[in-house]
């Protein structure tokens, strides 16, 4: 069950925001495509899911592997899947969240490059060569409660959270890693209508 804590001049720059912490234990192209199923050479399809509140807040999680490191959901895309059945996939896998709709997405592939110590991590992992990801973007709107929020996700695979919080779309793009955060910010410009931001 999720416990609240309060941090005090995070990550986020501000003096206080409410966190929920698990207790179970660069450079970036716009990529304009005419196919979603045609991301650019060299880079793994990818999928990333902006879940928001009915205050249009934003989830974001601390991952594990990164400490300070703060982000959306995201995942790859399996073969043959296609991206949006992809993007519910990696929702429910990462945070056990089953209760929420598809309201708007990118209409453009967004990449961003690895920086290189991250590329041989990830590859070694892999067993690949990719020199970063190739994401579709999809707004998600959540229509269930906070207690359904679960970081051990639906128990397919390994924890990448820590911590989770809703948060403001400055505050997201202030705890990405320094190599996401173009893409992030394209994402949140796009998806800005619906998160009363100015980004």
């Amino acid at each position: 069950m999720a416990v609240s804590v309060c941090i005090i001049n995070s990550i986020f720059r501000i003096s206080k925001t409410k966190v929920h912490q698990n207790t179970n234990r660069s450079s970036t192209r716009r990529i304009s495509s005419l196919s979603m199923d045609s991301p650019p050479q060299g880079y793994r399809r990818n999928v990333g899911i902006c879940l928001i509140n009915s205050n249009n807040k934003i989830f974001s999680a601390s991952r594990l592997d990164i400490p300070g490191s703060w982000q959306m959901p995201q995942g790859g895309i399996d073969e043959s899947e296609n991206p949006r059945d992809a993007a519910v996939r990696e929702l429910r896998e990462e945070t056990g969240v089953t209760s929420a709709e598809v309201i708007a997405e990118v209409p453009h592939w967004l990449t961003y490059d690895f920086p290189s110590e991250v590329r041989e991590k990830l590859n070694r992992q892999w067993g690949s060569d990719w020199k970063g990801q190739a994401q579709k973007w999809f707004l998600f709107r959540f229509t269930g409660k906070d207690d359904e929020v679960n970081l051990l996700g639906d128990g397919t695979e390994k924890p990448e959270f820590g911590e989770w919080s809703w948060l403001s779309p400055e505050q997201v793009l202030d705890g990405a890693v320094e190599f996401k955060k173009p893409v992030y910010k394209e994402v949140l410009t796009v998806f800005s209508p619906h998160l009363n931001s100015n980004l």
